[in-house]
């Protein structure tokens, strides 16, 4: 039976160990204490005339961002085909003054503002792909207030408002210390496996941390990443007429018994790990006895060790199954039915513990302008790859209120949706620092991993 997985969270298992040994694990995640000197840092930046002024051109920009989410979301970007979206926002990157962006080997849009040199190193990012396929109307529709199109919130609007920072940085000649790296990166969905992430922190191992931007009015705070394992699983056997042939082993039934048995498999509730066989197919007619068959099993965990751990038992239980069909029937050598397991997609797990500075910077930011603690959730993102490097990171909102995510009635309400944007920047600037108004909060990093391919 062989079982391949990929080798990208293996360096930083151990490390992902202990974080996960500690808070990592906990379900309900505590919101941390702002700390004197996170806090004097927004104190001075939200009193700055130049942030004042920067924060009003962001709302100004609203519009004209809302036509470029217009624009982008009508450009198709299924799974492993974003190329024409990144082609128009590598445009938008240059045409707003990164004339060194580029697209890299793995078709991620990079372009990165350079600070003055003395700070930090902030990845700053969105996904350009969506869940759906060619040929899908992504024609924007508005309705009730509401803007609806597939991908319109997950996660082009991500994307235009990187966009909108860059613009109104430049309109105000801000200087950050630190470098801003603006990516809209491929790979984020279905079986993307993040590949374009892990791309981006291969090729640029002295990134010190990063802000993505995800749907969702502002006030939440990811700082968890949810691994996932996934596997195809195939069953092969003679196959052969369904009344000629009885007695002979099937694919369809092996794979039955090993569902039923993936379905006795207990997991941990902390760290939250779950299952499920999410398709099957095979066979070629009612009157024959199944000679393939295949599934598709999806394992997810927010700790890397009980990922691991479920995803043997799982393997073991198919493994059992397909030897109760063989035993049911005794097949002569060679009749016998088999299995292989090809794994399919590898999301590592990780997380930013909550008492890191990147999370404290949110937390002062959304509390000062929302009067609310926000709340700290886990998810599977592009955040997961950093977070599994022990590179400090954060999934925000960009703004606006969104639903339908992966349906084709996905909408976008406008309303209100610079607040988002403006919280989410300042904390970007205050991570980075500006020149002449604050020193970066975020630290650079003595080492810097390299994950392999």
């Amino acid at each position: 039976m062989p079982v391949r997985r990929t080798g990208f969270t293996r360096p930083a298992l151990a490390l992902a160990a202990l974080a996960i040994a500690g808070v990592a694990s906990a379900q309900t995640l505590t919101v941390p204490p702002v700390s004197p000197t996170v806090d004097s840092t927004y104190t001075r930046l939200e009193a700055s005339p130049l942030i004042t002024k920067l924060m009003a051109d962001v709302k100004a920009d609203d519009p004209r961002t809302l036509a470029e989410l217009k624009t982008m979301t009508e450009i198709p970007a299924p799974p492993f085909k974003e190329k024409a979206r990144a082609e128009y926002f590598l445009s938008r990157l240059k045409a707003l003054g990164l004339a060194d962006a580029h697209l890299d080997a793995e078709g991620n849009a990079i372009g990165i503002r350079k600070g003055t040199g003395n700070g930090p190193k902030l990845l700053v990012s969105a996904h350009l792909d969506t869940v759906f396929p060619e040929g899908t109307d992504v024609t924007v529709k508005p309705r009730d207030g509401k803007l609806y199109a597939p991908g319109i919130g997950d996660d082009t609007r991500g994307l235009a408002v990187l966009l909108s920072w860059l613009k109104v940085l430049n309109d105000n000649n801000v200087r950050t210390v630190g470098d801003l790296v603006f990516v809209g990166n491929v790979g984020e969905e279905e079986l993307g496996n993040l590949r374009g992430m892990k791309a981006v922190f291969r090729d640029h191992p002295d990134i010190d941390g990063m802000v993505g931007l995800e749907p969702g009015a502002g006030e939440r705070v990811l700082t968890q990443g949810t691994g996932s394992h996934r596997y195809e699983i195939v069953f092969k056997g003679p196959g052969g007429h369904s009344f000629g042939a009885f007695g002979l082993p099937s694919a369809i039934q092996a794979m039955g018994r090993s569902i039923a048995k993936v379905s006795d498999v207990r997991t941990p509730t902390d760290p939250k790990t779950t299952f499920t066989v999410g398709t099957v197919g095979g066979g070629t007619s009612v009157n024959a006895i199944a000679g393939d068959a295949r599934m598709a099993v999806d394992i997810r965990s927010n700790g890397t060790p009980a990922l691991l751990e479920t995803e043997k038992h799982i393997m073991s239980a198919i493994a059992s199954g397909v030897a109760d069909e063989n035993g049911r029937w005794s097949p002569a050598k060679g009749n016998e039915i088999t299995f292989q397991a090809r794994q399919i997609g590898d999301r590592p797990a990780g997380m930013t513990p909550t008492d890191a500075v990147i999370v404290q910077s949110a937390v002062r930011v959304i509390r000062a302008n929302s009067k609310e603690a926000p709340s700290l959730r886990g998810g599977s993102t592009d955040a997961n790859v950093p977070m599994s490097l022990g590179i400090p990171a954060v999934i925000l909102g960009s703004g606006g209120k969104a639903g339908g995510s992966h349906s084709r009635d996905e909408w976008f309400d406008p309303t209100n949706a610079h607040e988002g944007a403006q919280w989410a920047l300042t904390t970007v600037l205050g991570l980075v620092g500006v020149d002449g108004v604050s020193e970066p909060l975020l630290a650079k990093r003595l080492a810097k991993p390299v994950p392999r391919k």
